[in-house]
C-alpha cells in the first residue's frame, strides 16, 4: 500500500510530527494544498496533521475542499494541541467540531502534544491566548500561556504501529531505532 502525509499546522510542532512519520514510515509530507496530485491520486492511506487554535483544526478547510477525494482512501488523523491527553471529551469536540461526518467514521484519530513559545505567537495570537486563558478562569479552566514543549517522536509509537498493522507495512531494518533518533 502506498501512502501521503498532508499537514496543516502554524507554529512548527505539527511539521516536526508529520517530518518524523515522513522519516519513521518512508512517506512523502506535503502541507495542506501543496500535495502533488499524482502523489495523492496514488495513495491507498492518507495521515493528515492538523494543529488546533482556539477549538478549530487548521485542516478544516482542506478537508471540507478535499473530502470527495479522502472517502476511498484509509485515514489516519493527528491532531496537536495544547490542551492536555487527559482531557480526553475536550479533545474528542475538537474532531465533532470540525472533521466532517463521513472524513470522521472512516478515520482514526491520535491527540499528541504541541508547544507554545509565547514570544513566537503572532501578536493577535497573544492576544487571544490571554483572553481565552482569562476567560478560562472564570469558567473554573486553567489555559497555559508559558512556553512549555511536549513535541516528542515517541508520541508517535501508537500512530506508526496502527499504519504499519493496518497497512501491511514492514518494518525495515533500522526502524526501530528511528524515533529515539529523531528525539535526539
Amino acid at each position: 500500500m502506498k501512502g501521503i502525509i498532508i499537514y496543516k499546522g502554524k507554529y512548527g510542532a505539527t511539521l516536526q510530527y508529520a517530518d518524523w512519520l515522513a522519516d519513521a514510515l518512508a512517506l512523502p509530507v506535503f502541507p495542506a494544498g501543496d500535495e502533488r496530485p499524482s502523489a495523492f491520486a496514488l495513495a491507498d492511506y492518507v495521515i493528515m496533521g492538523s494543529s488546533v487554535y482556539i477549538g478549530k483544526l487548521q485542516l478544516r478547510e482542506w478537508m471540507l475542499n478535499n473530502q470527495a477525494l479522502l472517502l476511498d482512501k484509509r485515514l489516519f488523523f493527528f491532531l496537536v494541541s495544547g490542551t492536555p491527553l487527559n482531557e480526553q471529551a475536550r479533545l474528542e469536540q475538537f474532531i465533532g467540531k470540525n472533521v466532517p461526518l463521513l472524513i470522521r467514521q472512516r478515520c482514526s484519530f491520535y491527540f499528541l502534544p504541541g508547544r507554545l513559545v509565547f514570544k513566537k505567537l503572532s501578536w493577535t495570537d497573544r492576544l487571544l491566548l490571554r483572553m481565552g486563558a482569562w476567560l478560562g478562569k472564570k469558567k473554573g479552566e486553567a489555559i497555559v500561556i508559558t512556553d512549555y514543549d511536549e513535541v516528542k517522536a515517541e508520541h508517535l509509537q501508537s500512530l506508526i504501529n496502527a499504519v504499519r498493522s493496518e497497512c501491511g507495512i514492514p518494518v525495515r531494518t533500522g526502524d526501530k531505532d528511528l524515533l529515539k533518533q529523531s528525539a535526539k
